[in-house]
């Protein structure tokens, strides 16, 4: 009876064990999301004070205008070659290796 007692123990210690290791998954979890929207946020804010310091008069033009802008930029076929030329498995699949040549 003791013996059983004993197991009944274990069990309800092992249950125990498993709740705790489940709010830990949940709190890492909650963790690594705080940190991944951190980390968007701050590539969004500096890859826009970068495009910022790119355009001139950015400041004062809405932001219909500057994606417009971009839009248009980035559909000319040099910009499309410098996207390729930076994608690491696309440069490799054509076999580019080095930086496009401007062509206008």
């Amino acid at each position: 009876m003791a013996q059983r007692k004993t197991l009944t123990e274990q069990i309800a210690l092992a249950k125990e064990d498993i709740k705790q290791q489940e709010n830990k998954l949940k709190l890492l979890n909650q963790k690594q999301k705080e940190q991944e929207r951190k980390d968007r946020t701050r590539r969004l804010i500096e890859r826009g004070a970068i495009l910022e310091s790119l355009i001139d008069g950015a400041a004062t033009r809405t932001n219909e205008e500057i994606q417009t802008l971009i839009q248009k930029i980035f559909a000319t076929p040099y910009a499309k070659q410098m996207l390729t030329a930076f994608t690491p498995r696309a440069a490799a699949e054509t076999g580019e290796t080095t930086t496009p040549t401007r062509t206008e």
